[in-house]
């Protein structure tokens, strides 16, 4: 059985300990930290918050994951810059370095995840819709070296955590490079034998976005499962909603990962429910509890 988890970034008002008191306090068995200026600053760690965080999880038999999805942490003026895709080596440089702070983490930790995204790809270039950029030289241009910029950057972050307990995995993200497990499925393809330990975060909200089936896409890509996000969504816009908001089936969502025999951790991601985080997460368990009935 999975561990149902909640992410730090609906509970951004909140420090870490106190985040994870909260949650288990809720019956949550886990806590997705998303490092950010106030949670978890990689680049502006006290020495004693890691320790006492793991320390906190161990008394309280939470288990931990590591997610990279932080707005404003690397740029104050633009979300989410500079990715793994940016033209500039300097600037992509800049994502590695905290990717890899964000892998260390997650290994004082003993967390067993750390996801990333591809980020967007200059000119709107999309992995998963080739047939968008056909007419394009600027967007096919763009696509190509954007796949070159993501295989080198996921690679040396395969090689950064070998002999590690850490599992990297890569979320598919609308809006992104790689929005879907098309995306996914090309780059373990482009990585070959490097890609046997990449892992795949899924958003099951996501899934809503891109027409996917939910249901159908957990039991094709069950092996290479390791992180699941858990939200609703409404008219195929992505916008991460409560339970019962839009069109996931919740129910049969969650039995699905019991049938595949997905063991590692689904956390509820609410990202924009931070004002009414500790409603939000107490109102999501409910709709949890509810639908494993």
């Amino acid at each position: 059985m999975f561990r149902i988890g909640y992410n730090t970034n609906g509970l951004a008002h909140h420090r870490p300990v106190d985040a994870l008191r909260l949650v288990h306090e809720l019956g949550y068995e886990a806590l997705a930290l998303t490092p950010d200026p106030g949670c978890l600053d990689p680049f502006d760690l006290r020495e004693t918050e890691l320790f006492d965080l793991r320390r906190w999880a161990e008394d309280l038999g939470l288990e931990l994951v590591v997610e990279t999805g932080s707005r404003y942490l690397l740029d104050a003026s633009r979300k989410h810059f500079p990715t793994l895709l940016e033209e500039s080596a300097a600037d992509r440089a800049r994502r590695l370095d905290f990717l890899q702070r964000c892998a260390d983490m997650a290994a004082a930790l003993d967390a067993s995840v750390v996801s990333i995204w591809s980020g967007a790809a200059p000119e709107g270039a999309v992995a998963d819709w080739p047939f968008a950029d056909a007419a394009d030289p600027a967007k096919a241009s763009a696509k190509a070296a954007a796949w070159d910029h993501l295989c080198e950057g996921t690679a040396a972050l395969l090689e950064f955590l070998d002999g590690t307990s850490v599992n990297l995995a890569i979320e598919p993200e609308p809006g992104m490079f790689v929005a879907s497990t098309a995306g996914y499925a090309e780059l373990c393809a482009r990585l070959g034998s490097a890609s046997a330990t990449l892992g795949l975060t899924l958003d099951v909200g996501h899934c809503l976005v891109t027409g996917d089936d939910v249901a159908a896409t957990i039991r094709e890509w069950a092996p290479r499962l390791v992180n699941v996000h858990l939200d609703d969504i409404k008219d195929g816009i992505h916008d991460h909603r409560m339970f019962g908001e839009g069109a996931l089936d919740l129910a049969t969502t969650l039995q699905t990962l019991i049938e595949v025999g997905f063991a590692d951790v689904a956390s509820v991601e609410l990202s924009r429910d931070s004002h009414r985080g500790p409603t939000a997460a107490a109102e999501a368990m409910g709709h949890l509890l509810n639908a494993l009935r």
